[in-house]
């Protein structure tokens, strides 16, 4: 088998490496690109690719079969061996703090289903969705999980990232609402304290939009000490997601009126995957992601049919 693996650092080898990534994100029972296909996207030769192909199976990362004009199918993959074929190392990912049941079970789909696709990986919890588009952007993390908003912001300023998956509606967050530290008041006035997190990028344009036209003062917190802050009459009003009511015992709550809020708090309900393009290799394979799977584990947490395990 060393053998094998010394044939990994010729030319023919250096081709299997990336050729391994590609597969990875093949079924097993699917047809796999032709020779040719390979050739116009490596720009290597026939022979290499050929021969490339001969080794992985050599090394048993891949078992494939010939069918004639339909083409070459990949019948079985090694995925632990492709990935370290590959070079992917260890995928480092980060989302938001795990402080609902929602969050939970997202946390609960993406490890049970990274670990179920021989992903080797670690996830990280970070506060405020600009922090974690920054530390992707910086290299910190390979992925990172955001709101549909914020995923397409980001993108919109900086083309060096992509949006590599959605996980679907009520994925990142059942909703959003106006909370008052008067419960009898419903609706952002004249004069009001309103809290705001510019660090996360739902938050502060959820806010901006809504006292849009209302002269009120921002007050500039951290988004989990929102609920305190109104409860200890520190701020009169700030807006928050709906998916731990329990924090909002006694308090007052409200719809949005702003047309603009309405409208973004139906991106906002999403969860996306945020990857740096300088990762191909890694969004061939993370293009496979279940997004099915992710969801039926959150939705169990959520209904306390599982435990979380994140």
């Amino acid at each position: 088998m060393e053998g094998k693996w010394e044939k990994l650092y010729s030319k023919n080898g250096l081709a299997a490496r990336r050729i391994a990534a590609k597969l990875l994100s093949i079924e097993p029972g699917s047809r796999i690109p032709r020779v040719s296909d390979f050739v116009t996207e490596t720009s290597l030769g026939r022979g290499t690719i050929q021969a490339a192909l001969r080794l992985l199976e050599e090394i048993e990362a891949i078992h494939l079969e010939a069918r004639g004009h339909l083409g070459t199918f990949l019948i079985r993959t090694n995925r632990e061996l492709l990935w370290d074929i590959a070079g992917l190392g260890s995928v480092m990912g980060a989302m938001p703090l795990p402080y609902s049941r929602k969050y939970e079970g997202l946390a609960t789909g993406l490890v049970q289903v990274l670990e179920n696709m021989k992903i080797p990986f670690n996830l990280a919890f970070m506060r405020g969705s600009l922090n974690r588009i920054e530390a992707l952007k910086a290299g910190r993390y390979d992925f990172v999980i955001v709101s549909k908003l914020a995923a397409e912001l980001a993108v919109q300023e900086d083309d060096r990232i992509e949006i590599v998956k959605t996980f679907g509606n009520n994925s990142y967050v059942s909703g959003h609402e106006v909370f008052f530290a008067d419960s009898k008041v419903q609706h952002i006035q004249k004069g009001m304290r309103v809290g705001i997190d510019y660090s996360s990028a739902d938050q502060h344009l959820l806010t901006e939009h809504e006292v849009e036209g209302i002269d009120v003062e921002l007050v500039e917190v951290n988004y989990m000490q929102l609920m305190e802050m109104l409860k200890n009459n520190e701020i009169d009003a700030a807006i928050w997601n709906k998916d731990e009511m329990t924090y909002s015992d006694g308090l007052g709550k409200g719809s949005f009126r702003s047309e603009k809020a309405r409208e973004i708090s139906r991106k906002v309900n999403e969860a996306s995957m945020l990857l740096h393009k300088d990762r191909p290799e890694l969004r061939e394979a993370l293009i496979t992601l279940p997004v099915l799977d992710v969801n039926d584990l959150q939705g169990q947490v959520e209904e306390s049919k599982i435990y979380p395990r994140y």
